[in-house]
């Protein structure tokens, strides 16, 4: 095995385009390992989007870029890319790399050590309560295990094995350090994923096979054993993220007030912008404390534990994935649908989708996810239903991945789904079905309704949480104190005298008298209209409505 003595610009440019796929070949391993500070599945997510900024912004360089432009390249686009708490952790071990390579200049054995354990230091720093057990100990191992190596040797690829090993000898003690791993029975997800790194660069280095990622159906999980969001780190509802520019000196007082008001609080950058994320139950004051002292843009909110219940349920279903294998010659056009819950799911099946790929609206499925689906029907042509706004992007990303001819219906809603499949001709070929089936979604009016989990101010007026809304494609069109009086104040102000059907999808919880309420009020207020009821099984919507 040939080992470097360093490091040019344009090995470390390969380092990192190696470090993002092998990301993306572990992503769902990395997704699936993630039990802290929440359950959310979106760890391996997070730092492989972190990546792909990192990498999209050396692309832009010159292939003889300097090491300079190299190094803040990369601390910028990790900065400006940085997605969630682990990918924003990851900005900021970057960047403590590449300023101390471009200090330093040339990347020999004792720079890449030097850098290692900057960054770990630049990492403690920027996490206000940092834990043990997360990848802030992978991290400082990898550090010391350069150190220790380069002074004994000041070849690099002697020094990357060194801080490889050190980083998985510490991953494997993640679970005696973290009661959340041991219950789970796994190992830290950000640990992993930062791992992968050594192993870049090692590869690189040392000619290291880079590891190939384990089925992630192998890998368990007890989460059965990990809390659910409530007590602890994990009671805090939502994730709040944002950029935000503002003078450097103003931002330890900035952390300061963010510290009263959650945790998992990361602040990363520098030079008058910072990319900061944070898990609260205010968001309004966490936003209001940017505004004190700058201008955050770019907010982003998620409700952590939708997200989490939405994890538990497609880690719950995976087996059911994919339909049974059907029965002779695939058709010259099959249909991939994404599904939010088994009653959905069989519908779907019953319309004559092939296969269905589970998620929902903060458990989406990963674009690898939907182009296995397509060439597992068999067929040349293949329509996706994403039936989410948020699944369309990855969607329509397939169509260029694979040898398939695929098109996508752009439904929104799962309603919407069932009606493009009123449609669906399986002998007819690829352009027919979309545009009949597209037709065929876009007649139909699809409505909903969800529990509100904090008070706010919205179109409809004042919502206080525990409320129930009914929304449209518009937002929030009504509120009311129970489910039932939301959906029938929903469907008043939605139905009118042209409309024929009313389809109600029922969610997980929902009670059979609490339907029967809502029938027999459809029967005497809109007698005009047929209605079809359907056992859908979704998490956190009672009631999904198509309205043709």
């Amino acid at each position: 095995m040939s080992s470097l003595a360093v490091l040019t610009p344009p090995d470390i440019r390969r380092v990192l385009a190696l470090y993002r796929d092998v990301l993306r070949s572990h992503q769902e391993v990395i997704n699936r390992l993630n039990v802290y500070p929440v359950p959310d599945g979106d760890t391996g997510t997070n730092m492989a989007l972190t990546m792909e900024s990192v990498v999209a912004g050396l692309d832009d360089l010159a292939e003889n870029c300097s090491m300079a432009d190299l190094c803040h390249a990369v601390s910028h686009g990790s900065l400006m890319g940085a997605r969630g708490n682990s990918g924003v952790i990851l900005s900021q071990l970057l960047r403590g790399i590449a300023e101390t390579i471009e200090a330093l200049g040339e990347v020999n054995g004792a720079t890449l050590a030097t850098a290692l354990t900057h960054a770990d230091v630049l990492a403690r720093r920027a996490v206000v309560r940092p834990v043990e057990g997360t990848i802030l100990t992978v991290a400082k191992a990898a550090g010391s295990g350069a150190s220790l190596e380069a002074s004994e040797s000041d070849g690099v690829g002697a020094v990357a094995e060194a801080a490889r090993a050190a980083a998985q000898e510490a991953l494997a003690t993640t679970p005696d350090l973290l009661p959340a791993l041991r219950n789970a029975g796994v190992v830290d997800s950000g640990g992993t994923g930062y791992l992968l790194l050594m192993d870049a660069i090692c590869f690189v280095a040392n000619d290291r096979p880079l590891p190939i990622a384990p089925d992630v159906d192998s890998i368990e999980v007890a989460l059965d054993n990990v809390p659910a969001p409530a007590g602890d780190v994990s009671d805090l509802r939502y994730e709040v993220m944002y950029l935000l520019e503002a003078p450097d000196h103003t931002i330890e007082a900035f952390k300061e007030v963010w510290a009263g008001l959650g945790d998992s609080i990361v602040v990363v950058g520098g030079s008058g912008i910072f990319n900061c994320h944070i898990h609260t139950d205010d968001i309004g004051a966490s936003i209001e404390a940017a505004l004190d002292i700058g201008r955050p843009r770019e907010i982003r909110v998620t409700d952590l534990i939708e997200q989490v219940v939405e994890e538990r349920w497609v880690r719950d279903n995976v087996a059911g994935d994919q339909a049974s294998e059907p029965a002779g010659p695939a058709p010259e056009t099959s249909v991939v649908a994404v599904v939010s819950g088994d009653g959905i799911g069989r519908i779907f099946r019953s319309l004559g989708v092939a296969h269905l790929v589970k998620g929902g609206q903060s458990m989406n499925p990963s674009t690898a996810d939907l182009v296995a689906a397509a060439q597992a029907t068999g067929s040349a042509n293949v329509v996706i239903l994403p039936n989410n706004k948020n699944i369309k992007p990855v969607a329509d990303q397939v169509n260029g991945l694979c040898d398939l001819s695929v098109g996508v219906v752009p439904t929104t809603s799962i309603v919407e789904g069932f009606a493009a499949l009123l449609s669906y001709d399986p002998a007819a070929d690829l352009e027919g079905n979309l545009g009949a089936m597209s037709n065929s979604a876009a007649s139909v009016i699809a409505a909903e309704v969800t529990q509100a989990v904090r008070d706010s101010e919205t179109g409809a007026g004042p919502v206080r949480e525990g409320d129930w809304m009914g929304l449209t494609q518009e937002g929030i069109v009504v509120v009311n104190e129970t489910c039932v009086g939301a959906a029938m104040a929903l469907l008043n102000t939605l139905i009118d005298e042209h409309h024929e059907l009313i389809t109600i999808i029922e969610g997980d919880g929902v009670k059979k008298a609490m339907t029967r309420q809502l029938t027999e009020w459809l029967s005497e207020e809109h007698s005009g209209c047929s209605v079809e009821v359907h056992p859908g099984g979704q998490p956190l919507y009672p009631y999904l409505f198509g309205i043709e």
